[in-house]
């Protein structure tokens, strides 16, 4: 794939194509995590696409929309991958991609196992993103743990690969750069937690050495960086 410009998830557009549900419920609890929850239930209410609250939807006419020379984070809202989303969702939207050839498109998912489903279906100008957040094991979520999430994208017989390291949780620096190496990402995003979750995080001066470590072999966009809440 040729770049025909320089991806990045806040570079030009965030177009949402499907709107589906989050990971974050643990043990029956309330979707307190999810920032897109908040969002579509409140700043987003009247909006027609959110008037049955925040469900697994397929937004059809979104998939007629068309982009030129244009970068599309696809479904930034929700997760197209989780394992709630029915297969013919994913196909209707890999089958619209295929429609704006001249654009690039990122798909980002915290279940990557499940792109090797489709991986014969996938245009040239689209990129398939994970969710890493860690290499450690913190219960933030249902979501597949970050080393099956690593393993999937290793296994990934795929070129265009990107890396979303947010937000950041501590980390071990050594085990952590080498599963991105052993990724071979064309993109790694590092970035803090913007919405007040608590998390580990791990110092600004640890980050700042993996974004070093990092940059020696792949391109490192910096989203947001500020001092640990620790």
């Amino acid at each position: 794939m040729r770049f025909l410009r320089r991806l990045d998830l806040n570079d030009h557009l965030s177009e949402v194509i499907v709107l589906v549900c989050g990971w974050y419920m643990l043990r029956g609890d309330e979707l307190r995590n999810c920032w897109a929850r908040r969002l579509a239930e409140t700043k987003l209410k009247e909006v027609e696409r959110y008037k049955d609250g925040f469900v697994p939807k397929l937004v059809d006419k979104e998939l007629s929309m068309r982009f030129h020379r244009q970068n599309v984070f696809v479904s930034d809202m929700g997760d197209l991958f989780g394992e709630w989303v029915p297969e013919e969702w994913i196909k209707k939207v890999i089958d619209a991609i295929r429609e704006s050839p001249t654009s690039n498109f990122l798909f980002l998912t915290k279940n990557p196992r499940k792109f090797l489903k489709y991986v014969k279906l996938y245009p040239e100008n689209l990129v398939l993103g994970a969710t890493i957040e860690t290499n450690r094991n913190y219960l933030v979520s249902k979501a597949p743990t970050t080393a099956e999430r690593y393993r999937a994208m290793v296994e990934l017989p795929y070129r265009n690969k990107l890396v979303s390291i947010e937000p950041i949780m501590d980390f071990d620096l050594e085990t952590l750069v080498q599963w991105i190496r052993e990724i071979k990402p064309v993109l790694v995003h590092v970035g803090y937690d913007n919405y007040n979750k608590h998390l580990p995080e791990p110092s600004l001066s640890k980050t700042k050495q993996l974004m070093d470590q990092l940059g020696q072999f792949t391109r490192v966009k910096t989203l947001t960086l500020r001092e640990s809440n620790q």
